[in-house]
């Protein structure tokens, strides 16, 4: 619905090139159909049966599934393995502060993480460039490697490691004080029953009360905002991307929408929407087996 498309965006950059040339870009990009809004999708649902995600425009003519190939292993590499850190990390720490929620080392944790939690994925970002990568210059500025080495060594490994770092540091910290307030909060509702009361009267050991009765069933909700977490992390931290010039789905996204790449923005809310249904049905599955009441009918 917006004026413009990508030939004539083309057009507005390039000098001298004639007016009647904008009719044939438009044909090679494949944006001067005429049909209507609803025989344009139907057509991209055919195409879509026979595995042709379209053409991509900014990188006219490399197709799009080609494209993807080569961001979202770096995405799923990155944002998969923070997610995963920031949950594990943040579930346990939930745990320690919920079962000691009266010391004041657990009340200074979950106040500390809130504070940080707070803090935007770019102004955190920015603020490890600066310390880490600039003034000190530890890690790298950016990108998620070193171009002149060769791929497949123990070098480009380590490279690729080195360059990771502070972009899932960023990731870790910022997001989690949301686990641990979760598992905090769930961990505190869960003490509070009375099959944990009926536990400690009977003299089991506190770490089995505090493992196999509360933080077992206290960590139930969380796997559905893992799943979640884990759902979106194809579609890659825009902003971190974008700070550290992560060359992930998420940068590729912000390229896209700038030059209007349609086939591409469109493969990618797409691969977005199936990762998160697939996380959801995978939680739904994970529940099953961790939750008896759920696989007894709730008797």
């Amino acid at each position: 619905m917006m004026p413009g498309d990508p030939a004539q965006d083309l057009m507005d950059k390039m000098q001298g090139v004639p007016l009647e040339s904008l009719e044939a870009i438009r044909a090679a990009f494949g944006v001067d159909s005429t049909d209507p809004l609803l025989v344009q999708y139907g057509k991209y649902l055919l195409n879509l049966l026979k595995g042709d995600l379209g053409i991509s425009i900014s990188r006219f003519p490399t197709p799009v599934w080609r494209v993807l190939q080569v961001a979202v292993p770096w995405t799923v590499g990155l944002m998969g393995t923070a997610t995963i850190i920031s949950f594990f990390l943040g579930t346990i720490i939930g745990i320690g502060v919920a079962w000691k929620r009266n010391t004041k080392l657990a009340s200074f944790t979950v106040g500390l993480f809130i504070f940080v939690r707070s803090f935007p994925y770019f102004w955190l970002g920015l603020l490890l460039i600066y310390f880490l990568a600039f003034r000190l210059p530890i890690f790298p500025l950016g990108n998620a490697y070193t171009p002149q080495l060769q791929r497949g060594t123990m070098e480009f490994f380590l490279s690729v490691l080195k360059h990771a770092i502070l972009p899932a540091l960023t990731i870790v910290i910022s997001s989690m004080g949301a686990w641990i307030l979760t598992m905090r909060n769930n961990m505190i509702n869960v003490l509070a029953e009375d099959y944990i009361t009926v536990a400690e009267a009977k003299g089991l050991p506190l770490s089995r009360i505090k493992t196999l009765y509360a933080a077992k069933n206290a960590i139930l909700p969380s796997i559905t905002g893992f799943a979640m977490s884990l759902g979106f992390v194809v579609g890659g931290g825009l902003l971190t991307e974008m700070v550290f010039a992560y060359p992930g789905v998420g940068l590729m996204l912000y390229q896209a929408v700038q030059s209007k790449d349609y086939p591409l923005m469109q493969a990618i809310f797409l691969f977005i929407s199936v990762a998160v249904l697939v996380a959801n049905f995978i939680a739904d599955i994970a529940i099953l087996i961790l939750d008896p009441r759920v696989r007894d009918g709730g008797k």
